[in-house]
């Protein structure tokens, strides 16, 4: 299986999300379009679209990229309490066909601001529940006519979504992405998604999960291909090992003075269960495996920038093959200033990983 190397566009309207040093057009089609098809240009398969309410919506900005690029594959990340799963279907298998089979999609369990778009669906069992008969209910109104589908938390009757995803020798729909670490998140996965992504943990956690995950997998009766794997993570990459950890170094000491410890961070919020898993590993040491930097997580680095890979870009293929060597097949990297690694990520590390 050929690997996947995405990218990430962070779709907000607000500047300096993590760091980045663009001042002005942030959250317009014009900066969107040039980072898509710089991410083009050099290398990425496509980007993840970043979600979240009072940020553009997610489908309409990746709708607008498909229609100014040409091979750029939009990771589109929803949430099945804003969406119904009829309605997107259909959605997706439109933008599918109009885009000649790029699209992707990531699917968010997690919460957002519920209560803003109406959604009462708040108890993590039930929002996972909800998750399950989501996937489920897409991908069977994806691939089959009259569908009816009486659920606990959604319905259809006699449903057939036209025109159908836009089918290729390698798939027959868009590719379902979904993480999460808790065992209700995994059993989702096991069950119903085509890759389970995962956030930088060191390589023995990784291996672990993707254990657990295989055992779940015929424990929940997996009706689809194989379960296969992908990586979130943010990559500080170099010409050189000195400059990639001055580089980092630099960054973390302006998120100390800008935000302070983690505590002041997420004050007395619970963490989400793989959010948990990160932030704990800074007690295991600042630098695992080769290069993997647990220092961000304690000066306010959250989800895929709570650890980064630090190095050159043979050290960062390095840390990243030794992924791939354990299932990964799917990559969604990303530093800022999102305009100039784009292209510096693309140029210097992507030849060394599709080598391999």
């Amino acid at each position: 299986m050929n690997p996947e190397f995405l990218w990430y566009i962070p779709n907000t309207v607000e500047p300096g999300h993590r760091g980045d040093d663009t001042t002005a057009g942030w959250g317009s089609i014009e900066y969107s379009t040039e980072l898509a098809r710089t991410a083009e240009d050099h290398g990425w398969g496509g980007a993840l679209l970043g979600t979240g309410w009072g940020r553009p919506d997610t489908f309409t900005v990746a709708t607008a990229l498909a229609a100014r690029t040409t091979t750029f594959k939009p990771l589109i990340a929803v949430r099945p309490g804003y969406w119904q799963p009829a309605n997107f279907a259909a959605a997706a298998a439109t933008l599918d066909q109009l885009s000649r089979g790029r699209v992707l999609v990531n699917i968010v369990s997690g919460l957002d601001n519920p209560a803003a778009y109406g959604d009462t669906t708040v108890d993590p069992p039930a929002r996972y529940s909800r998750t399950q008969e989501f996937l489920h209910l897409v991908r069977r109104l994806w691939t089959e006519e009259n569908v009816t589908f009486h659920g606990e938390h959604f319905h259809v009757t006699g449903s057939t979504v036209g025109p159908r995803p836009y089918a290729t020798d390698a798939r027959a729909h868009p590719t379902l992405y979904f993480g999460g670490a808790s065992e209700a998140a995994e059993r989702v996965s096991a069950a119903e998604a085509d890759v389970q992504l995962f956030w930088g943990e060191p390589l023995e956690g990784i291996a672990e999960r993707i254990a657990r995950l295989k055992e779940l997998s015929e424990q929940e009766g997996r009706r689809h291909a194989p379960l296969q794997y992908g990586l979130r993570i943010t990559t500080v990459v170099r010409d050189t090992t000195e400059d990639a950890w001055r580089a980092a170094e630099e960054k973390i000491a302006k998120m100390a003075a800008d935000a302070g410890e983690i505590g002041s961070w997420l004050g007395n919020r619970r963490a989400a269960v793989g959010q948990q898993r990160l932030l704990d590993l800074a007690e295991r040491g600042e630098v695992l495996d080769t290069c993997l930097y647990t220092a961000p997580g304690r000066f306010g680095g959250g989800g895929a920038a709570t650890t980064w890979l630090v190095g050159s870009p043979d050290d960062v293929a390095a840390a990243l093959d030794a992924y791939r060597a354990l299932g990964i097949t799917h990559f969604v990297l990303s530093d800022t200033p999102y305009r100039q690694e784009t292209r510096r990520i693309g140029d210097q590390l992507l030849p060394r990983l599709r080598q391999a």
